[in-house]
């Protein structure tokens, strides 16, 4: 491995979890969005982790991925969107239910301190890899 692909490592890891605090954010400030452009609630979005692969095969799989938003973040088909009772809010349906986006604060707030000690891990890495190569470099002196 050489010397400047440890800190493109650690870069790459604190660059993918800083993403996914960012979609993170994003389905909790969209926990109450009832109705988006396309008149749908909103639906959490989630970000996989895949590794950079040159092969053909992994060209056709990610184009080929169902609800695939891009850059890999996927919608959340497996998580029942929540049905609320309110006849007078505007997006309520013929019976008087409401549906709310699949948004659990609850688990997002996980996830997030998931991916919080996942960055300062990447960042500690990247720091005792700078630390190797200040040591490194007085052995010389």
């Amino acid at each position: 491995m050489g010397l400047f692909q440890a800190f493109d490592i650690s870069a790459s890891g604190m660059t993918a979890e800083r993403f996914r605090m960012d979609t993170i954010a994003q389905n909790i400030a969209n926990i109450n969005t009832t109705r988006t452009e396309d008149g749908t609630p909103y639906r959490r979005k989630i970000v996989t982790f895949a590794e950079k692969t040159e092969t053909p095969f992994s060209q056709y799989y990610e184009t080929a991925r169902a609800r695939a938003v891009g850059n890999g973040v996927k919608e959340d088909d497996e998580t029942e969107m929540r049905m609320v009772y309110d006849p007078s809010h505007p997006d309520a349906d013929e019976n008087g239910y409401v549906t709310y986006p699949n948004v659990n604060t609850v688990t997002e707030m996980t996830n997030l301190i998931d991916a919080t000690r996942a960055y300062e891990a990447n960042t500690t890495a990247f720091d005792a890899t700078k630390s190797m190569v200040q040591a490194a470099l007085n052995i010389s002196k």
